[in-house]
């Protein structure tokens, strides 16, 4: 047994907050266990919620057409949340629930290693870009050692701001190069910056 599926089996028994109460089924996350792309985002919806898969409705719809504009399928990345159960009628997640959600999403990224993680949405931007705003922060990147991480917005802001589509279409164009950046300091970890 790999050790995501190891961890799926930990994620579906645990109990350490509420949202354990309401879920249908519980959303720990898919894709390649060597993904050099990660995409994290909020907390898994009403569709996520009845299938136990990541973005699988409107907006993961839209995320897949994002990802078919810089050339690759869902099936080559890495998509997951910060909170692995739907909060009760699609409210955000509390402090408390993505707390005590926060081990299951480091271990993720711990057994993935990503060379590039983007945070969709602002609550999972906090956990990388604390104290920023999704607005100003939205398509920048910033490195810490060897991995760049990369603020979007969740693909469901432009299904309910048809202005905010262009932006988030911008932005994803911008992966490309910061894949092939984070390339170089996997070979070059002695250039570490922050930008």
């Amino acid at each position: 047994m790999s050790k995501l599926s190891e961890l799926y089996r930990e994620i579906e028994a645990c109990r350490d907050c509420p949202l354990a109460e309401h879920r249908t089924r519980v959303v720990p996350g898919e894709g390649p266990e060597d993904a050099e792309l990660m995409f994290i985002g909020e907390a898994p919806g009403f569709h996520e919620d009845q299938q136990g898969r990541p973005f699988v409705g409107p907006a993961g719809h839209f995320l897949e057409e994002l990802l078919s504009l810089i050339g690759l399928r869902r099936d080559e990345v890495y998509i997951c949340n910060v909170v692995k159960c739907r909060p009760p009628g699609n409210r955000d997640p509390m402090p408390k629930e993505v707390k005590a959600c926060r081990k299951w999403l480091e271990r993720q990224i711990e057994i993935i290693d990503p060379r590039v993680i983007v945070t969709l949405g602002r609550h999972s931007m906090a956990m990388f870009f604390p104290g920023e705003s999704i607005g100003k922060a939205h398509g920048t990147a910033r490195k810490v050692g060897n991995r760049i991480y990369f603020a979007m917005y969740h693909p469901a802001a432009a299904l309910h701001q048809q202005k905010l589509r262009r932006t988030i279409e911008a932005d994803i164009q911008k992966l490309p190069s910061l894949l092939a950046e984070a390339e170089k300091l996997q070979s070059q970890p002695q250039q570490l910056s922050m930008f």
